[in-house]
């Protein structure tokens, strides 16, 4: 079928709306109209190639749309359907097999391979490949094709338009804090990088009964908005040493830390600032190769480091329990989508590259 998608035909190129043509689902795939898609900062770094992703592509792996069509094996969902997809995992591998498909040993490949599970293709433009298959959606388009492991069933009573970055960064940053660092109640927390995965991490944390949250960004706008979600102290690490002032705030170092940014000197931070026995959480995505330099001694006190993909989350359970607390008032996300139509896709990037938006949602 003719579709419209945003095609990046080479590395750090613009996103072009250009006409392709996606497949008929197979008879375990499911088309899904799009209804809005978010715009993260793993499709920028797609697009920038420190990530080896074959182009030209389509991003886009925070949809929320409606179901058209689904093949003869799908029994999740049904046409009309309201849906929000997620990330791709082979379901036989011993981590998927045991409920924990975001460390599926085929995560890479069925995430940043630009192809089905098979290795075939799923949209072309006459004879050309268009690398699809982003994070098994691709959902920079007006259609996309997902499969049951990626696409989770939501509530029609919840406006789908704001659902779709439950997909990627909402569920990582709250995930982050209830499934992978899951700090007690009237435990310390530190979020470093306030973005969109930042707030939701101080949001899970709120609710958590975290009782000291602290915020950690160069931003004081992000800082300011950090204290309206519930951070219960802030520091600008461009005009104060961070280290020292979680120790002071936390009676000599943090219990849990989050590092959301990527960047290898904020993660020296992040586990630098931890008490003896302290858990850091790297969300941060950095370039393939990129390492980060850490005294030994310093881990050798009892110290973690624990990488964290997709917030260890069960999309299919976590999304809908997310879902959940917003209906009760206790997880406000929509407050920070700004909406784009998808041909204004180049300026909504602009956007949040320069931080004039939280978090870009565009809409076919």
């Amino acid at each position: 079928m003719k579709i419209k998608a945003a095609v990046v035909r080479e590395k750090g190129g613009p996103f072009l709306l250009e006409e392709i043509e996606l497949d008929e689902p197979r008879a375990d795939e499911i088309l899904v109209r799009i209804v809005s898609s978010g715009l993260c900062h793993t499709d920028l770094v797609a697009r920038m190639q420190y990530l080896p992703i074959p182009l030209p592509g389509v991003f886009g792996h925070e949809g929320a749309g409606v179901v058209e069509k689904v093949g003869s094996q799908v029994t999740a969902v049904k046409p009309g359907d309201h849906v929000a997809t997620s990330y791709m995992s082979c379901g036989v591998c011993p981590a998927c097999k045991t409920a924990r498909p975001a460390w599926c040993a085929e995560f890479r490949r069925l995430n940043f391979g630009g192809r089905r599970n098979d290795g075939t293709a799923t949209m072309k433009k006459g004879t050309e490949t268009i690398y699809g298959s982003f994070f098994g959606q691709s959902t920079f388009a007006t259609h996309a094709l997902v499969t049951e492991r990626n696409v989770v069933k939501v509530r029609q009573d919840v406006p789908l338009e704001i659902l779709s970055p439950m997909g990627c960064g909402i569920q990582t940053g709250a995930g982050g804090v209830f499934n992978s660092l899951k700090p007690e109640p009237g435990s310390n927390i530190v979020i470093f990088g306030i973005g969109p995965v930042g707030i939701s991490a101080i949001m899970a944390a709120v609710i958590n009964g975290c009782t000291s949250i602290i915020a950690v960004d160069i931003q004081e706008e992000r800082l300011k908005l950090a204290k309206e979600f519930g951070a219960t102290d802030v520091i600008n690490s461009s005009q104060a040493d961070a280290v020292e002032e979680i120790r002071k705030l936390t009676d000599g170092g943090a219990q849990y830390t989050l590092e959301c940014t990527g960047i290898p000197a904020v993660f020296r931070q992040s586990v630098d600032c931890l008490r003896m026995g302290g858990v850091c959480g790297l969300i941060g995505v950095a370039p393939v190769g990129m390492e980060a330099k850490l005294e030994m001694q310093t881990i050798l006190d009892g110290r973690t480091i624990k990488g964290v993909v997709e917030g260890d989350s069960v999309s299919e359970l976590f999304i809908p329990q997310l879902i959940e607390f917003y209906r009760l008032g206790r997880f406000p996300f929509d407050r920070l989508l700004t909406f784009y139509p998808l041909d204004k896709i180049n300026e909504a990037v602009e956007d949040a590259e320069k931080g004039r938006v939280m978090k870009a949602i565009l809409k076919p």
